[in-house]
């Protein structure tokens, strides 16, 4: 097989399983993190700012490193469950909260999980799985969500010519694969992105129907 032949061998099983095991645990290992920015979503920590049940259940699905939940865990948040599916990142994730009772750590696909919660974070976990799981994302996530629950945080307004994650598109793709299952509050873009990420992001407000 040719070095081309096994690049788009390669680019297709990317496209199909980007929520493999294997491959997002051997993106951590060789540390090809390029989603990391290194510090929570403003976007995010400005929602959670004016939030007001610190005890709400709260999700961050694909969370990666997971500065959300420390700035959760610093601002009185006592109920956060975290959940990758790479051992690498679920491995790190461990030993930084490990002194941190509030936070449990799951090393699951997401599409597996079971639970109830008040809120989820959505740090572009989306835009990491194949878009032909994009409804069933929204199935999932109103199924694991209390009555008005939400789901806030950030996608992607941007496309990408790449065969693998992540996957960009707009509101106008977004909202028809929310709206059988959330009240779309916000989906507008996100004015306090980061500055790499300026005018590439919505960001979401849904509440569970």
């Amino acid at each position: 097989m040719s070095k081309e032949e096994k690049d788009i061998e390669c680019c297709v099983t990317q496209c199909e399983n980007p929520l493999d095991q294997n491959y997002w645990n051997e993106r951590w290992q060789k540390n090809e993190t390029g989603w990391d920015i290194g510090q929570a979503s403003p976007a995010i920590t400005e929602y959670i700012k004016q939030y007001p049940n610190k005890n709400a259940a709260v999700l961050i699905p694909g969370c990666g490193n997971a500065y959300e939940a420390e700035y959760l865990v610093a601002n009185g948040f006592t109920n956060i469950t975290l959940i990758d599916i790479a051992p690498k990142a679920v491995e790190t994730l461990k030993e930084k909260f490990a002194d941190k009772p509030q936070v449990k750590v799951l090393c699951e696909d997401f599409f597996q999980h079971k639970g109830n919660y008040d809120l989820i974070i959505e740090q572009i976990f989306f835009c990491a799985i194949p878009p032909f799981r994009r409804k069933e994302y929204a199935e999932k996530t109103a199924s694991l969500l209390n009555e008005n629950g939400k789901i806030i945080g950030v996608l992607f307004d941007r496309t990408f010519d790449n065969p693998f994650p992540p996957f960009g598109g707009c509101p106008c793709e977004y909202k028809p694969i929310f709206e059988p299952h959330f009240v779309i509050k916000t989906m507008d873009e996100c004015y306090n992105s980061i500055p790499p990420r300026a005018k590439s992001e919505v960001f979401i407000n849904l509440i569970k129907k």
